[in-house]
């Protein structure tokens, strides 16, 4: 009888390769049919561009007035003034024999509870006030209520590179820069009879800035000025004189140390100085132990024959 026959196994390696077939076509005709990607433009002007995250408020500078629709011009480096400034004598001896004692109050607008100590010691003082601080407005109010004298106290920019604080003048300012600079800030402090710098080693002594600042000073007509003398350097006594802006200086600084002990010398020095030349301006800050210091000396001071007057008693006309 016949023998039946069988069929062949179909090899391995033809079911792989149909697998494999069969894998192929299927992922080609996926890529057919699903969607393109873009492809990265090779050239940077083919890119689209993205857009940029907002500063974080540490990147933001603080921005200074510019004239309008117009860039600012490079600042000139600094130079003399071709018209040599006048030399200030010292102050004459007051008229019968009164040795006047003029206390400024420098910083003011920050630290309300000890600037509101100063406004209530019973002598005549002025207060100098910050531009763009927290109690601006409110301390220079209080002040002039109270029948003390008010400042502006003018940011200007130090040698060191210290940020004396916002509404500061400095010397790569323009002077169309300068002079709105110093206009905003008078602005800030309306009830102001007069300006005296904050910080300023180095704006204070570049005789462009200065003639600057004096020129808005002249413009109000009835602003005077007083020169911190935070460098020796410093010209501001000098071209307000010769610009006829009401001048005087600082003589005494009461606390370059925060220590009652240390700013009670600091006053004695500040009264020697007046019953020597006849009058002395000192300058403190709003801190506990100066305002300490001044209130335990001012009946020592009285008996001794000191008169306790405003900033504005002491400029020279």
């Amino acid at each position: 009888m016949p023998r039946k026959s069988r069929r062949r196994p179909a090899p391995r390696s033809s079911i792989l390769s149909l697998v494999v077939i069969v894998l192929i076509a299927g992922f080609a005709g996926w890529w057919l049919l699903s969607p393109r990607r873009h492809p990265t433009p090779k050239h940077p002007a083919q890119a689209t561009a993205t857009p940029q995250e907002s500063p974080t408020p540490e990147s933001v500078e603080t921005s200074t007035p510019l004239e309008a629709t117009q860039s600012p011009e490079p600042s000139p480096a600094p130079t003399e003034s071709s018209t040599p400034l006048p030399v200030i004598s010292p102050r004459a001896a007051a008229s019968g024999g009164t040795a006047k004692l003029a206390l400024i109050v420098d910083d003011c607008g920050q630290w309300l509870d000890t600037e509101r100590g100063y406004l209530a010691l019973g002598v005549p003082l002025t207060m100098s006030v910050l531009p763009d601080v927290h109690y601006t407005s409110l301390i220079a109010q209080e002040a002039q209520d109270a029948g003390k004298g008010v400042m502006l106290h003018l940011p200007m920019e130090t040698i060191s590179g210290m940020d004396p604080g916002p509404g500061k003048v400095t010397t790569e300012m323009t002077d169309a820069q300068i002079t709105a600079m110093v206009q905003a800030d008078l602005a800030q402090v309306p009830l102001a009879r007069g300006v005296n710098n904050h910080e300023g080693s180095k704006g204070s002594s570049d005789t462009r800035v200065m003639n600057d600042v004096i020129a808005v000073l002249a413009k109000h007509g009835n602003l005077f000025f007083i020169d911190s003398k935070t460098s020796p350097t410093s010209v501001g006594e000098q071209v307000a004189a010769a610009q006829g802006v009401p001048t005087a200086a600082r003589d005494v600084f009461l606390d370059n140390k925060e220590d009652v002990a240390y700013s009670e010398g600091q006053l004695r020095e500040a009264a020697a100085i007046a019953k020597r030349t006849g009058s002395a301006i000192a300058i403190g800050h709003p801190r506990p132990t100066t305002l300490a210091a001044v209130k335990a000396l001012i009946p020592e001071l009285q008996a001794e024959g000191i008169e306790f007057v405003l900033a504005s008693d002491l400029v020279s006309r």
